[in-house]
């Protein structure tokens, strides 16, 4: 197939582009190169079947262009990180909602199927045990610019969702929880990355907030095998659908366990919030995903654990 990729020079990205040239796909790339990058593509660099074009979603031309020349779109270009999101909301909602709406609109206009990739941040502020795709939707004031981020990603699936039921385009929307691994920018916010560049220069190890609130990390290569898996069934076909691993961790423990597993001497101390992003930010204190549905369309669950995750990082960032 001929398949597009929004994004591919980002994190997950890159390494979805990687895999989808393994399985002997024609891929090309759009990417602004603003959180993305080149260096993320080296590996397929010599591959005579990937076109890399630099240019923004919001250019609703390139993006009609390009759909136009393909069989398939997975659509994952987005503004991303807690620090982009609070210092640069505009142009964060912008990219991830005019976006989004013309890769929609283009992928409607040339009948091609395209995957929409969310976010667990729409379900705000559920501390449930587990979310499950129906799970409530809890947000804080609108006004608290780090809900901007959960609000877009949600227009985005409304709009997928509206384009399936007003005008049956095939579309398939992937709601990623925490995923992490080589390539990973910790300069954004991503916490796994941030604490593993410390250990491995022995530099204090910096929790925001008390430490106490609590994630489940999935390593991105189990991302991808989900992703890949989600989008080539038919039974995915308009639905949202969790991709995360269930194993939960609060990030003092994961701070510890980093320390513990990279021989580091790092120092572990603690930020609040308001000194890392600003007045009035607002966390949410636990999120587990419900992964029970893509188990059953696509028997997928993840293979890696957080030791995995860890050295993978650390590894890459030696290197």
């Amino acid at each position: 197939m001929k398949i597009l990729v929004t994004g591919g020079a980002g994190f997950i990205g890159s390494h979805l582009v990687e895999r989808l040239l393994n399985l002997g796909h024609e891929v090309s790339v759009l990417d602004d190169l603003s959180t993305g990058s080149m260096e993320n593509l080296e590996s397929t660099s010599d591959k005579k079947n990937l076109e890399v074009i630099e240019g923004s979603v919001l250019d609703s031309e390139l993006v009609s262009k390009q759909v136009a020349n393909s069989d398939y779109v997975f659509h994952l270009a987005a503004a991303v990180g807690v620090f982009n999101i609070v210092q640069k909301p505009l142009q964060s909602l912008s990219i991830n909602l005019t976006g989004t709406e013309n890769v929609l609109s283009a992928a409607d206009k040339f009948s091609v199927p395209v995957l929409i990739a969310s976010s667990s941040e729409i379900y705000g502020k559920n501390t449930s045990d587990s979310l499950s795709e129906n799970s409530d939707r809890i947000l804080g004031n609108p006004l608290t610019l780090r809900w901007s981020y959960s609000e877009a990603k949600a227009i985005d699936e409304s709009f997928a969702y509206a384009y399936f039921v007003e005008k049956s385009l095939e579309i398939r929307i992937a709601r990623f929880f925490n995923t992490v691994g080589p390539r990973q920018l910790g300069a954004y916010g991503m916490v796994v990355p941030r604490f593993v560049s410390s250990a491995l220069e022995n530099s204090p190890i910096t929790i925001y907030g008390s430490g106490d609130q609590s994630r489940c990390f999935i390593h991105v290569q189990d991302a991808v095998d989900a992703l890949v898996g989600i989008a080539f069934s038919k039974n995915t076909i308009g639905r949202a659908i969790n991709i995360g691993n269930s194993t939960e961790i609060s990030i003092l423990k994961l701070a510890e366990f980093i320390k513990q597993r990279l021989k580091s001497k790092s120092e572990i101390v603690f930020l609040d919030y308001e000194e890392a992003y600003g007045n009035g930010f607002e966390d949410m204190q636990r999120r587990v995903p419900d992964i029970t549905l893509i188990k059953q369309l696509i028997e997928w669950e993840p293979q890696l654990s957080l030791e995995n995750i860890v050295d993978d990082i650390a590894k890459a960032m030696k290197r």
